[in-house]
């Protein structure tokens, strides 16, 4: 059963022609590898006609289908550049459209770009028709619903610091990340990143670990100019980041900079274990 079932609803679609062709979905496009299916139209939606050009268009795209900005960026995404090899092309209903936008489009001012002409919502078709919908709204209830990373001004990276004002910061947050990160080079040039966290304590109520994890990566993709910041050369870099958790959004409040020469970091978390706030 491929990843795209559950979405559909049933009613007319575009008939595609014999100008297109199934082709295998190219492994540039990483975003759109195990959602399902493994063979994608071509032409696609957007109107690209060679597989370069797909590659080339969808990369751009590659970046925020990561931050996981919505469950359906990636489906939504992947519908319109490697829609699925069916008799029919299969358009985004309006409705996964809106969703995605309403979500998403705060990511991508973040990164300096508006909400595209060519993704208007108003394009695509009515859920009375053939088209990927979004899942039902008892999703929400069928999967735990964690707070989400936001775009915000990035902090300065501190790093002179006792262990006591560490300790002070702490009484004040919810989380603390340890953060190692490394640039690496892709194929087209462009810089992408290595990010491996690390929780160091939390107390944020029904959290686990590996969902603050995840959000502090999402949190770094979202707020890439804050890795730009942190990572001024090839050699991996450890932080820690420290915040808060409020009305569902999660907040990094301090960056510091963890360097073995400097043990206050380490002593402050070793600490923290027994350590009393006032």
């Amino acid at each position: 059963v491929f990843a795209l079932n559950g979405f559909l609803r049933v009613a007319t679609a575009l008939d595609i022609g014999l100008s297109t062709k199934c082709v295998v979905i190219p492994k540039e496009m990483g975003m759109c590898h195990e959602i399902g299916y493994s063979e994608m139209r071509l032409p696609n939606l957007m109107g690209h006609t060679s597989m370069a050009e797909v590659i080339q268009k969808s990369t751009t795209w590659q970046h925020l289908a990561h931050t996981d900005c919505h469950p359906h960026v990636r489906t939504f995404l992947c519908s319109l550049f490697a829609p699925i090899c069916l008799d029919t092309f299969i358009h985004p209903c309006r409705s996964m459209c809106v969703a995605v936008r309403e979500s998403c489009a705060p990511v991508l001012l973040c990164h300096g770009h508006p909400w595209p002409a060519s993704l208007d919502c108003d394009r695509f078709p009515g859920d009375e028709d053939m088209c990927l919908a979004p899942l039902t709204k008892d999703y929400k209830y069928l999967h735990k619903v964690v707070p989400k990373p936001t775009c915000q001004t990035c902090p300065a990276v501190e790093e002179f610091f006792t262990h006591k004002r560490v300790l002070e910061v702490f009484c004040d947050s919810n989380f603390a990340v340890k953060v190692k990160l490394s640039k690496k080079r892709t194929a087209f040039e462009d810089q992408e990143y290595n990010i491996e966290c690390q929780v160091e304590f939390i107390t944020q109520g029904s959290l686990l670990p590996y969902e603050t994890q995840s959000m502090i990566q999402q949190w770094l993709l979202i707020n890439e100019k804050c890795i730009e910041r942190m990572t001024p050369t090839h050699r991996p870099m450890v932080y820690l980041l420290v915040g808060n958790i409020e009305e569902d959004i999660i907040l990094v409040k301090q960056v510091y900079r963890w360097q073995r020469k400097d043990s206050q970091l380490a002593l402050a978390t070793q600490k923290w274990r027994y350590h009393k706030c006032l």
